[in-house]
């Protein structure tokens, strides 16, 4: 084969910016909210990767807001300080102690790092927690456990574990027309002012909703939604989600992914995207490119 034979079955760079010319136009000034988690967050070459990619996105013309989660890193200072963890349907039971540890590690050093990255890469990152401007006010949290058998239900205490009971969006506001990008930790205050930790992706999802965003996404460590066969759902409607759901063809972890989809896009968001955040690139692929690579939820 020839080199020029060779080009016309090869995609060059000129074609997949071609591609993305339509979606770039349709997209400006969409607010894209995007949950930033797994193992996207512990490989070098992927945290460079995300932070150009949001850089990108702020650039031509988008409002990227990440949320961030950080359980990997809880763990490892937990670890060290002698902290065991419970995890009761995915979720830890937080105590003070635990707590004051997840408050360090998300607001402080995963934060600031995400921060660190976007600024590196040319972009405006400012760190925010839930706490900052009131951004999330928070709830406990109620655990309803069904034990094996005939035995009742148990109301479980998950300690300082919470729900988002409002979002209040100026802050982001504020940050996004001034050009900033703001990256928020999943911690809110509860109304006597106590701190709750709150799951990342539930976080995304009720930001996404209180600011209309265009798009939510999650990036996972899996490719998206799988039918039973096993094979890459790309584009999914509620309905049809739902009845997955129904027939547990999805189940563990994408079950209450796709409830905080589902409710954000209840809530006005126009479509939510799960992707696998360890493919180089995935969120501009999934975003500007005809096939994606992941599942496209939508009303």
């Amino acid at each position: 084969m020839t080199k020029t034979d060779k080009n016309k079955n090869t995609p060059n760079v000129a074609d997949i910016l071609i591609e993305s010319l339509p979606y770039i136009q349709r997209f400006s000034g969409m607010t894209v909210v995007v949950k930033y988690g797994g193992n996207a967050m512990a490989d070098e070459q992927l945290k460079k990767d995300f932070a150009r990619d949001i850089t990108l996105l702020k650039y031509i013309g988008l409002n990227p807001v990440v949320v961030h989660g950080g359980g990997p890193q809880i763990n490892s200072v937990l670890e060290q300080m002698g902290i065991t963890s419970t995890f009761i349907r995915g979720m830890r039971l937080t105590d003070k102690p635990t707590m004051d540890v997840v408050e360090m590690v998300l607001g402080g050093k995963v934060n600031k790092s995400i921060v660190a990255g976007i600024n590196q890469q040319g972009g405006r990152a400012v760190g925010l927690s839930g706490k900052d401007g009131a951004l999330i006010e928070a709830e406990k949290m109620r655990i309803v456990h069904q034990p094996e058998g005939d035995k009742p239900p148990e109301i479980i205490d998950p300690g300082l574990v919470g729900e988002v009971k409002r979002i209040n969006p100026d802050i982001i506001n504020t940050l996004t027309e001034k050009g900033f990008i703001p990256v928020i930790a999943p911690v809110g205050t509860g109304e006597s002012g106590e701190t709750y930790n709150i799951n990342a992706d539930l976080v995304a999802a009720k930001i996404a909703a209180a600011l209309d965003a265009g798009r939510l996404i999650f990036l996972t460590d899996v490719n998206g939604v799988l039918d039973k066969t096993g094979a890459l759902i790309t584009s999914v409607d509620t309905t049809a989600v739902k009845k997955l759901m129904d027939d547990s063809v999805i189940s563990g972890g994408m079950i209450p992914k796709i409830e905080y989809a589902l409710d954000a896009l209840e809530k006005g968001v126009k479509k939510a995207h799960i992707i696998n955040g360890t493919i180089r690139h995935a969120l501009l692929l999934e975003l500007f490119t005809d096939k994606g690579v992941g599942t496209e939820v939508f009303a």
